[in-house]
């Protein structure tokens, strides 16, 4: 979770409620019955409703709506409990709540509208076309308004993301709060509501007109990480069709893993299912997956075509502190896979830690980070992680892709400490190349190693830089790019997940020649 408190600030551990509009107060009903002698009269019930708060704020914002057709008033939305998600794209904590969000939608189907207010985090989050191409990326069904000036979030005292706001059908803050654990919390509010306003709710379907999205011809959707095997044909993420797909340098599809469509189940390379495949690794016949909205570490052996899961059952593992280093945990949204020797590192996004699975014996352990969302450098347990996103080794280091941070991280892992290369704070960040100490990136997933230098995938700056560790100069070589999340090296050419243009780049560092590379079929 990120907090803002006057200045930016970041804490991830704290899940507060507001006590003065987090419940709902009991009013009495009064019954009033007067008896006349002349003429017996009936009792006569006044109701009244029982919310003692403020007036929510109006939602509208001059940035716009997304995912539908029309702006919405809080007046429009009078009778409906109406649940406010107070988000930022790049926020994992943010991400991990939606599959909840659509939990309590299918519960009170009826009685409850939700409304997304995106208050970006990053200058590149506030705009429209990114915000969009998140909602379809996440699978977002409701509407959405662009918060890009804060003025929404002011309003309403927000100091976190996510943090969630309930309405009362006659437009009263009735509770809020903040953090991950949503359906449980907010599900006995929401029923509070119900029974509180009975029949005052509308309980007609709330139908909005989702806004029509540009359709994509791309046999790709959101491609995300990249690894090159021993053949050099090259695998690849394919997030938004939930795959894995091989290609050839051409960009001939020569093989898939997994049948398409959200899912966990284990089985040959056809049946498989997968939801928002990542990082990749490979050796020999084994192709290990980050499968980050499973939670898992999934095992595709290449040589009988099947797919296993060898790590992970779902469930988002949060560990702190001193809390289960040497014991078996559970990965939390991981991001991004390195295989040296015997294991297997993993940027966990989710738990702000690397993880490090013992491929002996399957078995998955803390390694570096203390689970707290931070920039620290010090020893592995006591670090601090900004949603760790992308791996690469240079020696006997590896460097972290830090994106909250904005962040380049150093595991020496013969010392066992870890150390910052670029990055100044979770607030700081921007599009500045030159001296390492003074250099800054914006929301960077991605990283590769090849003759002395460390290629960033510089995401929402659009841009590919490379760092020469030699002269610790950084510097931009590709431009033009929307959101790249990976770069794998191959010989002179650099390869590049230009994510949300469904593609892949391919950039010869020699002749500076830039093409698109044709998958196909």
């Amino acid at each position: 979770m990120i907090l803002l408190m006057q200045k930016l600030v970041s804490c991830n551990d704290m899940l507060r409620q507001d006590s003065f509009l987090r419940r709902s107060q009991t009013f009495i009903v009064v019954g009033l019955l007067i008896l006349i002698a002349s003429c017996g009269q009936g009792s006569q019930e006044k109701r009244e409703f029982t919310i003692n708060a403020p007036g929510a704020p109006e939602v509208n914002s001059k940035y716009g709506w997304l995912n539908t057709d029309r702006s919405y008033s809080l007046k429009d939305l009078r009778g409906k409990i109406v649940l406010l998600d107070f988000w930022t794209l790049g926020c994992i904590n943010c991400q991990h709540i939606i599959p909840q969000i659509k939990k309590l939608q299918e519960k009170f189907t009826r009685e409850l509208v939700v409304i997304g207010v995106h208050s970006a985090k990053f200058k590149s989050e506030r705009e429209t076309q990114r915000i969009r191409s998140a909602i379809s990326k996440f699978g977002i069904d409701h509407p959405v308004v662009n918060d890009a000036d804060y003025a929404v979030w002011k309003a309403y005292g927000v100091a976190a993301w996510p943090t969630l706001v309930l309405i009362s059908p006659d437009g009263k803050i009735a509770f809020r709060a903040e953090g991950e654990n949503v359906f449980n919390v907010f599900d006995p509010q929401i029923e509070k509501l119900v029974t509180e306003y009975k029949d005052a709710i509308d309980t007609r379907p709330f139908v909005f007109k989702q806004q029509e999205t540009k359709t994509s011809s791309a046999v790709l959707k959101f491609p995300s990480k990249m690894i090159i095997d021993e053949k050099e044909s090259i695998w690849l993420s394919d997030y938004g069709n939930d795959r894995v797909v091989k290609i050839d340098k051409t960009g001939k599809i020569l093989e898939i893993i997994g049948k398409g469509g959200q899912g966990s189940e284990d089985g040959s390379f056809s049946t498989a299912t997968f939801n928002g495949p990542q990082g990749l690794a490979i050796r020999n016949d084994s192709l290990w997956i980050a499968d980050s909205k499973n939670n898992s570490i999934r095992l595709a052996d290449l040589a009988t075509k099947r797919v296993t899961t060898v790590a992970g059952n779902g469930k988002m593992g949060y560990y702190f502190n001193n809390d289960k280093w040497n014991e078996p945990v559970l990965p939390n949204s991981p991001w991004d896979l390195l295989i040296d020797k015997d294991y297997l590192y993993i940027a966990d996004a989710g738990n702000h830690q690397v993880l490090r699975m013992d491929l002996k014996v399957n078995k998955v352990y803390r390694f570096a980070g203390s689970g707290f969302e931070g920039i620290k450098d010090s020893d592995l347990r006591t670090s601090t992680f900004s949603q760790p996103s992308g791996l690469t080794k240079k020696a006997g280091d590896i460097y972290v892709a830090d994106p909250e941070a904005s962040a380049i991280r150093k595991i020496d892992l013969k010392n066992g400490t870890v150390k910052t290369i670029i990055g100044k704070g979770l607030f700081k960040f921007g599009d500045e190349d030159g001296v390492t100490k003074n250099v800054l990136l914006q929301h960077c997933v991605g990283l590769a190693e090849g003759n002395d230098n460390i290629y960033i995938a510089d995401t929402y700056n659009g841009k590919v830089k490379v760092l020469n560790t030699k002269t610790n100069i950084v510097s931009t070589v590709v431009t033009d790019l929307n959101e790249p999340n990976d770069i794998l090296i191959a010989g002179p050419e650099l390869w590049i997940t230009d994510t949300n243009n469904d593609q892949i780049i391919k950039f010869n560092l020699v002749t500076k020649a830039k093409e698109i590379v044709h998958i196909r079929y």
